[in-house]
């Protein structure tokens, strides 16, 4: 037999393996931990022989138990569907004023509505509804198409600018500059006015100038005192609440190209209840009329 290698400081057995003149000793893992490893391959057996486990190219083995986290989460939610029902049916069945009568019901819906605002809004106006550069705040009182229950409902299911939706809201400005329709010093002017409707700093001769440009091209959508006009979906220029920002610079853009959001229309992928307790969630944020 061969003689076995010592090693001389720790006067242990070596594996006869050497790395940059370094000796592998050979000390075998402790019994205790060898018993864990083994259990543990056993459990692991066990455990693909009973559970889902082993990929296939379509689906994977079923498992002795055939048990499945899909079914329970399936019947869960079914569970959950079928006591809500009570309130859903109801909800489904009443108009707005009637469930703002019932403080359970409208308490239930608002709920509701919350939950499908954080999986299907917040993206564009923010967890707390507060909105962005482009997206509506609806938390304060400055509404494009009306701020009542129903004008909020027809604007949820059939979205802004959504081209599949025949009765979407439709809102276009004209590119004044990029269309030549005005000249920059006519958009300068304008945009000098309405810095004076928005009460800010102003030039007063600029703004005189831009106060014609405006009656002229502007009217119609923003009113004559730049109050907004809800049918055509024009903001009022009257408040310190921007879409686009703003500052002179900001106004100005808009004004020569213009930027244009679009909203979905959800009537195309909630169901009706759904859709009226977003509404009420909405409304009930504080800038409902």
């Amino acid at each position: 037999m061969a003689k076995k290698d010592i090693d001389h400081i720790t006067g242990t057995e070596t594996t006869g393996h050497v790395w940059d003149g370094i000796k592998e000793l050979n000390t075998p893992l402790p019994r205790w931990w060898l018993l864990t490893f083994y259990a543990c391959i056993i459990w692991a057996v066990g455990y693909m022989i009973l559970y889902p486990s082993i990929p296939l190219i379509k689906g994977s083995t079923a498992g002795l138990l055939g048990y499945s986290s899909r079914a329970d989460v399936a019947a869960d939610i079914a569970a959950a569907k079928t006591a809500q029902s009570k309130y859903l049916d109801r909800v489904a069945e009443m108009s707005f004023a009637e469930i703002r009568k019932d403080p359970a019901l409208f308490e239930f819906a608002v709920a509701g509505g919350a939950a499908a605002f954080k999986v299907n809004c917040v993206q564009c106006h923010g967890s707390g509804a507060q909105g962005g550069p482009g997206y509506p705040n609806l938390n304060d009182d400055d509404w494009l198409w009306g701020g009542k229950l129903e004008d909020i409902e027809t604007t949820i299911r059939h979205g802004i600018r959504f081209a599949s939706d025949d009765d979407t809201r439709v809102s276009e400005m004209p590119a004044f500059g990029a269309d030549e329709v005005l000249e920059t010093p006519q958009i300068r002017d304008a945009a000098e006015f309405v810095l004076k409707l928005s009460g800010q700093k102003f030039d007063a001769a600029a703004a005189e100038r831009g106060a014609a440009v405006f009656a002229e091209n502007c009217v119609a959508c923003h009113g004559e005192n730049g109050e907004g006009n809800r049918e055509a979906g024009g903001p009022s220029l009257r408040d310190a609440i921007w879409f686009y920002g703003g500052e002179k610079k900001q106004i100005v853009a808009q004004i020569t190209k213009p930027k244009h959001g679009v909203m979905p229309a959800w009537g195309h992928r909630l169901d009706n209840t759904t859709i009226k307790q977003l509404t009420l969630y909405v409304h009930s944020l504080g800038g409902g009329e």
